[in-house]
């Protein structure tokens, strides 16, 4: 059982905090009481659904018995055993291993491994990876979700499609734009890597499908051939994706789940961060709060952090830089309140919230036309100095980066990992845990005549090194270190059973949804490739 001391501490912190969202990243806003603290939600994070109808957010399906939902002090009783522990954080792991012909794998992407644990009841994160299939090259997105899980799931489902399809030469298009005209098979432009849990909405499907098609219908109608460069490819897909999200809404629509559907995911949010890699060219596109980093290891063995995303927040001078150009001066003092844009959201860029792009007028319109839409928590709120929209973008800053064989691994994360642990230990974390697992295991050679005692000598000896209790995967690995350390960066297992353990209601005081995807590169086809290109 968990200690009285951290119980105290855990309800002590709850009971004293005025502000028990650990981002303020939700639109909430908390009205003091003489006896309690109530909060009125402006846009909700959730999505309650009637029996029978189709919920739009997915989430893992652990126990019940693991978490609380009582605050009393009598009724917290943190009793996981290290089982147990293991069992929710490894619940959402999801692996993948590049292979090449003839058993070599000349793709620079060795493998990946990624995790995923909810702090939100369901878990609004997302992630995605996919091989491109008629262009060369991988890609691997996480999605932070806000205001509900609807936004960052439809991200997830369709904006690697996007980018794929900007990518495809004018050839390729015409012959896919054939086949759907002609109503045969279209060869798939991705392969997907999911984990079990990340399914797509079928009802839906059809009409993202649809809206993907009048996309590349609009490439085959430019002049020339399209023409992207990477860096523009990743900078149209995701304005075009945000763009279809609005429109998407505002179309009439018969059908009622799709047009609560659409609803949902245009008044909820999601950051989003995207790599593409193919050969040497890493090219990583971001927009909001998520973070992609770089693990790389010198010469002398010594590892060294290279981060190639900037934090979209009000706490980046080149972000309060661009709103302050795009509005008037009247409004400088008002497009960041208490750190958040106009007072509500922490990113400052943002697929979705079209309450934050939208003006006034077309909002009303919107929801006076749509029934219920309190039933779907979507409530009509103007934030204060709202006069210029859009004051919120989904437009992506692209970094490019050659790889280099001695850049390792690449660290993509919500920024519920990055609240609690920094770029540095990331990377420190990755390259400890990448030199355990590739220590020499004791070899099992054995001594005529073989006995008990020397068997078991020989176990001790793996064991002493630590190779049994290790993490397999490395995303879990980062999960576990970034809820369960301690003040000494050790794993401290009362504060992890603690953690997994807390209330809905407190949970999202102390940590937010984590998403981990770290995708480990291929020295050998990188030092490869530089050695034919001498």
């Amino acid at each position: 059982m968990m200690s009285r001391t951290v119980s105290s501490w855990v309800l002590s912190s709850a009971r004293n905090s005025i502000i028990l969202q650990g981002k303020g990243r939700q639109y909430s806003i908390c009205i003091p009481n003489r006896n309690k603290i109530k909060w009125k939600l402006v846009f909700s994070k959730t999505c309650p659904y009637r029996a029978g109808s189709c919920s739009l957010d997915r989430t893992f399906s652990f126990p019940k018995a693991f978490r609380h939902t009582s605050t009393e002090e009598e009724h917290l009783a943190f009793q996981l055993s290290p089982s147990q522990i293991n069992d929710i954080l490894r619940a959402g792991e999801l692996s993948h291993r590049t292979l090449g012909l003839n058993g070599k794998n000349t793709n620079s992407v060795l493998r990946f491994e990624s995790n995923q644990l909810a702090s939100n009841s369901p878990i609004e994160d997302r992630r995605s990876a996919a091989t491109c299939l008629q262009t060369a090259g991988m890609m691997f997105g996480v999605f932070d979700g806000h205001a509900g899980a609807a936004c960052a799931q439809a991200v997830s489902e369709r904006l690697l499609h996007y980018i794929a399809v900007s990518l495809l030469p004018r050839q390729s298009l015409e012959e896919i734009e054939l086949a759907v005209e002609a109503m045969k098979p279209v060869r798939p432009i991705l392969q997907w890597h999911r984990h079990p849990s990340d399914v797509e909405y079928q009802e839906i499907t059809s009409q993202y499908f649809e809206n993907l098609r009048v996309y590349w219908q609009h490439l085959l109608d430019l002049d020339a051939e399209p023409g992207f460069s990477l860096e523009e490819a990743m900078i149209c897909a995701f304005k075009r994706l945000d763009s279809d999200i609005s429109l998407e809404v505002q179309a009439p629509q018969e059908n009622e789940l799709m047009r609560n559907i659409a609803l949902q995911v245009a008044f909820s949010g999601a950051t989003a961060c995207v790599a593409h890699i193919d050969g040497v060219h890493l090219h990583v596109a971001n927009t909001g709060d998520c973070r992609a980093v770089l693990g790389v290891q010198e010469e002398d063995g010594t590892w060294s952090t290279v981060p190639l995303t900037r934090d979209h927040n009000a706490y980046d001078e080149f972000e309060i830089r661009r709103l302050k150009r795009e509005h008037p001066r009247s409004e400088e003092k008002t497009l960041f309140v208490n750190d958040r844009l106009l007072g509500i959201l922490m990113p400052s860029r943002a697929f979705g919230d079209v309450q934050l792009k939208w003006s006034k007028e077309l909002q009303h319109s919107i929801l006076e036309n749509s029934c219920d839409v309190e039933a779907l928590n979507i409530y009509q709120y103007v934030p204060p100095n709202y006069h210029t929209p859009p004051y919120l973008t989904a437009e992506p800053e692209v970094t490019y980066h050659k790889l280099r064989s001695k850049d390792k691994f690449l660290v993509i994360a919500s920024d519920g990992l990055w609240e609690m642990l920094s770029n540095e230990k990331v990377v420190q974390l990755v390259a400890g845990h990448l030199t355990e697992l590739n220590m020499q295991k004791p070899p099992l050679t054995f001594k005529k005549p073989v006995n008990l005692g020397y068997m078991h000598n020989l176990l001790l000896q793996r064991k002493s090194k630590g190779l049994a209790s290790l993490d397999q995967n490395i995303a879990t690995h980062l999960i576990r270190h970034a809820i369960g350390s301690n003040e000494y960066g050790e794993v401290d297992p009362e504060k992890l059973a603690a953690m997994l353990t807390l209330p809905e209601d407190l949970a999202r005081m102390y940590r937010d949804d984590i998403t981990v995807t770290v995708v480990y590169f291929n020295s050998e086809a990188i030092g490869e490739y530089y050695r034919n290109h001498e």
